[in-house]
């Protein structure tokens, strides 16, 4: 009797370790997640809290001054780690998407956008001219641009940010990627807009299995458009979880805190809620809880000792001492909500 062998997934991370400047500063900390062949993975947290970082490293695209390594690093099966600059530009060109915020930046406004989606479907795929400018006009049209030929003879100067953001979007998964990492893709798109671009990418994950690593600091556009969830803090991740389980009752009071900042929880205090204090800064010297010294559950314990992420019942995971003692109930966050805002 044969067993099915399973196919790898889109992306794993594993145990990733993010470092920044001369004192090699961690500002990621053993990361580990998984996207699955047609899944939308979120990761959310405040500026400063890793998950760009964590991206960059997924994309092989690290800042100057920033070092990266991991356990596993695997992008459909295939090991990531150790490849050159060129094996890294042959990932992103076919099995690695990428789109980012303000697409304009990302395109030469000496060219026409047409050709900056056809030069490399010719040198990639070996198409001819005629034949790039087909297929190219086939992959606007596949991504909602209205009138796809006369997008094709059009500059970025020309076309609206919506506009620009699908042209981007066409050209990552021109290669018909196994993963398309979008960091704060819709951050700069009005909220019409950002529903479009949403939508658009659920349909792409439909239609070609695509997985989906979605980067946003807002928590309404990653709950609504992610199977999965990585509340990131400091560095960490503090909670992982399925979305819908995360939004509906957070196992850490920084992800409670950010669903009420975001209105999706609590209400009714008539001030407006914010996070007290500021993150530490990479490489804080902190023994005990990162977010401790802003938590309002935190107890005396919380800061003697690093807490380690660790699995729930329910197959979440969370970072968070007092974990199975907080019922984080919609009562208990309008509560909080008054002691943070």
């Amino acid at each position: 009797m044969s067993t099915a062998v399973s196919a790898p997934p889109a992306l794993e991370v594993r145990n990733l370790r993010v470092t920044v400047g001369d004192g090699r500063a961690e500002a990621v900390h053993e990361v580990s997640f998984a996207v699955a062949a047609g899944q939308a993975v979120g990761l959310v947290g405040e500026s400063g809290s890793g998950k760009t970082l964590t991206c960059r490293a997924v994309l092989g695209l690290p800042a100057p001054g920033v070092a990266a390594d991991a356990d596993a690093l695997a992008l459909g099966g295939t090991d990531l780690r150790g490849l050159d600059a060129r094996g890294w530009q042959r990932v992103r060109g076919s099995r690695l998407g990428a789109v980012f915020q303000d697409p304009g930046s990302y395109l030469n406004p000496a060219l026409t956008v047409g050709r900056q989606l056809a030069e490399p479907l010719r040198v990639r795929d070996g198409l001819s001219r005629s034949a790039a400018r087909r297929r190219a006009v086939e992959l606007f049209d596949s991504v909602g641009l209205r009138d796809p030929e006369a997008v094709y003879d059009r500059y970025p100067h020309e076309l609206s940010g919506g506009m620009l953001q699908r042209v981007l979007i066409a050209v990552a998964v021109s290669g018909d990627p196994e993963l398309l990492v979008a960091d704060e893709a819709t951050t700069a798109l009005d909220t019409v807009v950002q529903a479009e671009v949403l939508d658009l990418l659920a349909r792409l994950r439909a239609e070609r299995g695509l997985g989906l690593l979605l980067v946003s600091h807002d928590l309404a556009v990653v709950a609504e458009a992610t199977d999965r969830l990585l509340v990131f803090y400091a560095g960490e991740v503090v909670e992982d979880g399925p979305t819908a389980e995360v939004v509906a009752a957070p196992a850490h009071p920084y992800t409670e805190a950010l669903l009420t900042v975001a209105g999706l929880v609590g209400g009714g205090s008539g001030r407006f809620p914010v996070i007290p204090g500021r993150p530490p800064s990479p490489g804080a010297d902190l023994p005990g809880c990162r977010f401790a010294p802003r938590c309002g559950y935190a107890v005396e314990a919380c800061s003697l000792a690093p807490v380690a992420l660790t699995s729930r019942p329910d197959g979440r995971t969370v970072r968070c001492r007092r974990s199975d003692e907080l019922v984080l109930s919609e009562s208990d966050m309008t509560k909080h909500q008054e002691v943070t805002a």
